[in-house]
C-alpha cells in the first residue's frame, strides 16, 4: 500500500510545502518573509513497516490497538532559501514502534470514533543537511539539531504525548487524546553483585569501578547515587514511574562506571511491565545482559490508581500516595505585556522608549510553569496569541494530598514577566466525590477577565494483593533472558517436566498457517515468527524429564553430573521413537531417584500404540533492528487432558543449550481448556551467529497444585534454528 500510494503522498505533501507551511513560515519572522522553498522531493524510497503486532488481550473490546515497527530510510530531498543563505535535507533515517488506536468501535459507518498515534519510546531519527556551506554537518551542530527535532516529536507524539484524530463528527476526543494512567510502578534499586570491573589501575591492576544505574520508561528517567569503588554496590533507592500504556512500556536499567572522561557502560535489564502488574510485586535477582557478569536485586511494585480517599493518608517513609493528573487546555485574554495589570506609572516610565512599545503591543507568546511540591513541568509555547490552547497532559506525584496544592504561572517567552498565576489546592478536589476539577480559574496578578481551563484528576495509590492463584512470572518479566534467578546458594537450574510421548510424523501444515508463511516470505514481521521442526520433534529430555515428579517433592535431592549429560544428548529420531514405544517399568524404574509412576502418569500408551498429543502453533522470527530472536506463541488445539478435572495448559520456552531458571520464558495459564489462545511473544536478545547454533525447546505443561499427582507435561517440540531461515521468518503448526 504505501510503495502504491508514495508517489501521491508526495504531491500532496509538496503542495503543503508550498501553500501552507511557506506563508507559516514567513508570518513567524520579519527575517523570514523571503523564504521559498526551492526543491521539494519525496524521493522513491518510502516507509517500510517491519512488523505489526495487534492486541487482543489486556484491553477494552471497544478497541483495536496495533503496534507498527517503521522504518524509513527516505532519499527525500527538501531546499529552502532565506535570505541569501540556502539550507536543506537530503536523506533522512528514523525508525521506532508506533502505536496506533482504533477506538471506540461504532455499530454504525465509520465504524471507528478516532484513531490515535504515538511512539512508544523516543524514535531514533537521523538527518543529512545539506546548504549552508554544510554549517549542520558540523558534529556538535548537526548533533544538535537532529535531538531538537527529537525532542519535537518527543513533545507531541512519544507517550504520553499523543495525536487523536476524529473520523465521526461530534466525537468528544478529550478522554482519548488523554486517558488516565494505567498505574504507577515503585522501583526499589536494592544492590548489585559480581559486576564487571571497568577501571584500570597502574595498568595491568585491575582497579574497582564506581557504578551508578540509569532507569528509564519511556521519556522519564531517573540516576541513582554513585557507589565509588564498589562492584557489588547497595544503594537502597526508590524510584517512581507512572505507567500509560500496558502492555508497551517496559522498565529499562542501564549500569554505568562513572569516569572523569566517559563513562563506561556494565550491563543492562529491560523489564516487561505486563508482568509485573499482573505479579503486583516482583523481588527478585535479574542477571544483567550485555555483559559477562553482574545481577541486580530489584524489588518491583504495581500500584493501581483508584478514587479513594481513605487510600491517601500520609506515607510515613515519605513515599507518594496519590498522583495529580493535569489536563492544561487553554487561556482566556491573557494581558499582553505584564504592565497592562502593574502599577501604572512604573510602566508609564519603562514604554516611553517606542521601539519597545511596538514589540509590547503584539500578543503574547506564552507557556505555562506547573509546580507540585519541588516538581515543575513546563508547556509548550503558544506564539502570538491572548487565547492560546495548549491541550497537553502532565502527572506529578502527591505526597499529602490533605496539605499540598498546584502552583500554576503563565509567563511570556519574550519577558521574563508573569501573565498571570493561579494556586489550586488539593483540598478543593477532596471535596468533589470523584476528585476530579474541570473549570476554568479565575487568574490572580492578571486581567480581571483572564482565566486558565484546566481539568485536574487526584488518584489514590493502591497496592493491591497478588491472585495467589496466578502463575508468578517472577524474573522472566527481564525480556533479556533475566527469568527468576533463586536466592543466593539456592538451586539456580530449572528441570524439565516429565515428557509426553509424541508423534513422530510432522503434523500437515494447516491452510491458514501456509497462508500466513506464504505472508512471511514477502517480508518479515516483527511479530510474526514461528517454526517448523515438526518433522522431527525430538524431546531430548527424555531422561533428564522423568525426575521432576520427585525433584518437586523432594527439593533436596540432586540428579548425578552423568543423568545432566545424559539429558543433553539428542537421541536420533529411531531412538526416540524406540524410547517413546516402549519404555519398560523395569527401564524407567532402574533411573537413579525415579519415583514415576506410570498409572498415575497416564502416558497414553496403549499396547505400544502412540496417540496424537496435539499441536501448538508458532512464529518464530529474527528482529535484526533489536538483534532478537522472537518467538510468538499464538495457540494449542487439541491437546490431550492428564486427568479428569481438565487442565489449566501454559507454554515454556528455553533456548538450547541455556536451561538456566534465569532464562526461561512462559506463557500465562488458561483455565480449563484443551485449545489455549495464547498470543503471547518473547524475546531473545542474541545475535544471529549465535541463534543459528541454537535451538528452541517448547513444552506444554499443566498448571497443577503443588501436591497433585497429576502428570505435568502435556506435550513438547524441539526445533533447530540452524535449519530455518529466521530473517524471512516462518509460521507453523
Amino acid at each position: 500500500v504505501l510503495v502504491q500510494a508514495w508517489p501521491y503522498f508526495g504531491t500532496i505533501m509538496e503542495k503543503t510545502f508550498k501553500e501552507v507551511l511557506e506563508p507559516k513560515i514567513r508570518a513567524k519572522n520579519v527575517h523570514l518573509k523571503t523564504c521559498t522553498f526551492t526543491k521539494i522531493h519525496f524521493g522513491e524510497k518510502c516507509p517500510r513497516i517491519n512488523g505489526i503486532k495487534a492486541y487482543t488481550k489486556e484491553i477494552g473490546r471497544r478497541q483495536v490497538t496495533l503496534d507498527l515497527q517503521i522504518c524509513y530510510i527516505g532519499d527525500c530531498e527538501i531546499h529552502m532559501d532565506i535570505s541569501k543563505f540556502n539550507l536543506g535535507v537530503k536523506g533522512i533515517q528514523l525508525y521506532g514502534t508506533l502505536r496506533v488506536i482504533l477506538e471506540p468501535l461504532l455499530t454504525d459507518a465509520p465504524f471507528i470514533g478516532a484513531v490515535t498515534l504515538f511512539f512508544m519510546q523516543k524514535p531514533h531519527l537521523e538527518i543529512n543537511w545539506a546548504g549552508m556551506s554544510n554549517l549542520l554537518d558540523v558534529p556538535g551542530i548537526n548533533v544538535m539539531s537532529d535531538s531538537l527535532i527529537q525532542d519535537f516529536i518527543a513533545a507531541r507524539l512519544v507517550l504520553p504525548n499523543r495525536i487523536t484524530v476524529p473520523l465521526k463528527k461530534n466525537m468528544n476526543i478529550a478522554h482519548l487524546r488523554f486517558p488516565i494512567p494505567h498505574g504507577v510502578i515503585r522501583v526499589h534499586l536494592l544492590e548489585a553483585e559480581n559486576l564487571v570491573q571497568k577501571d584500570g589501575f597502574l595498568g595491568a591492576i585491575r582497579g574497582k569501578s564506581d557504578p551508578y544505574a540509569l532507569l528509564r520508561v519511556g521519556t522519564v528517567q531517573h540516576r541513582s547515587k554513585t557507589v565509588s569503588r564498589d562492584l557489588n554496590p547497595i544503594w537502597n533507592e526508590t524510584f517512581e514511574f507512572v505507567i500509560h500504556e500496558v502492555p508497551g512500556q517496559d522498565l529499562e536499567v542501564d549500569l554505568y562506571d562513572e569516569d572523569p572522561d566517559k563513562d563506561d557502560f556494565m550491563g543492562s535489564l529491560l523489564i516487561s511491565l505486563v508482568d509485573v502488574m499482573n505479579d503486583r510485586t516482583v523481588d527478585e535477582w535479574f542477571p544483567l545482559s550485555k555483559t559477562t557478569s553482574g545481577h541486580l536485586h530489584l524489588k518491583l511494585e504495581w500500584l493501581s490508581l483508584v478514587n479513594d480517599q481513605e487510600k491517601l493518608h500520609e506515607d510515613k517513609k515519605g513515599l507518594s500516595t496519590a498522583i495529580l493528573i493535569v489536563y492544561l487546555d487553554s487561556a482566556f485574554n491573557l494581558p499582553k505585556n505584564h504592565f497592562e495589570y502593574s502599577n501604572g506609572e512604573c510602566g508609564a516610565k519603562k514604554i516611553k522608549n517606542n521601539k519597545y512599545l511596538k514589540k509590547m503591543e503584539r500578543e503574547p507568546s506564552s507557556f505555562v510553569l506547573l509546580t507540585v511540591g519541588n516538581k515543575t513541568q513546563k508547556s509548550k509555547t503558544c506564539n502570538f496569541s491572548k487565547d492560546p490552547t495548549w491541550g497537553q497532559a502532565f502527572t506529578f506525584f502527591v505526597h499529602s494530598a490533605h496539605s499540598q496544592s498546584l502552583h500554576v504561572e503563565i509567563k511570556d517567552k519574550d519577558r521574563d514577566s508573569a501573565l498571570g498565576t493561579s494556586v489550586v489546592c488539593f483540598s478543593h478536589l477532596l471535596k468533589d466525590p470523584n476528585m476530579t476539577l474541570d473549570q476554568r480559574f479565575q487568574l490572580d496578578h492578571s486581567s480581571s477577565d483572564s482565566f486558565i481551563k484546566m481539568k485536574l484528576v487526584l488518584r489514590a495509590l493502591n497496592a493491591e494483593e497478588p491472585d495467589p492463584q496466578r502463575v508468578k512470572a517472577g524474573v522472566s518479566a527481564s525480556k533479556q533472558g533475566p527469568v527468576r534467578v533463586m536466592e543466593k546458594g539456592g538451586n539456580q537450574q530449572k528441570f524439565v517436566s516429565p515428557p509426553r510421548p509424541e508423534a513422530s510424523e510432522a503434523p500437515p501444515v494447516s491452510k491458514d498457517s501456509a497462508a500466513l508463511e506464504s505472508l512471511l516470505k514477502k517480508d518479515s514481521g516483527e511479530d510474526l515468527d514461528t517454526n517448523d521442526s515438526s518433522a522431527a520433534p525430538v524431546p531430548s529430555e527424555t531422561v533428564a524429564g522423568l525426575h521432576e515428579a520427585e525433584r518437586e517433592q523432594n527439593p533436596e535431592h540432586r540428579p548425578s553430573s552423568a543423568l545432566h549429560t545424559r539429558a543433553v544428548v539428542v537421541p536420533t529420531l529411531p531412538v526416540v521413537q524406540e524410547l517413546r514405544l516402549a519404555p519398560s517399568v523395569a527401564s524407567l524404574g532402574s533411573l537413579p531417584s525415579s519415583c514415576f509412576e506410570l498409572s498415575r502418569s497416564n502416558l497414553d500408551l496403549y499396547n505400544g500404540t502412540e496417540m496424537p498429543l496435539g499441536e501448538i502453533q508458532l512464529t518464530v522470527r529474527y528482529a535484526s533492528i533489536r538483534q532478537s530472536l522472537v518467538v510468538l506463541v499464538n495457540g494449542c488445539r487439541n491437546l490431550v487432558p492428564s486427568s479428569n478435572r481438565g487442565v489449566d495448559p501454559y507454554v515454556r520456552i528455553y533456548l538450547l543449550p541455556d536451561r538456566r531458571w534465569t532464562s526461561r520464558k512462559k506463557t500465562s495459564v488458561k483455565k480449563k481448556t484443551l485449545n489455549p489462545q495464547y498470543d503471547e511473544k518473547f524475546e531473545f536478545f542474541e545475535s544471529l551467529e549465535d541463534v543459528k547454533k541454537r535451538t528452541l525447546d517448547i513444552a506444554v505443561k499443566n498448571s497443577r497444585p503443588f501436591i497433585s499427582q497429576e502428570r505435568k507435561e502435556l506435550g513438547k517440540v524441539r526445533i533447530d534454528l540452524s535449519q530455518e531461515d529466521l530473517i524471512k521468518g516462518f509460521a507453523q503448526w
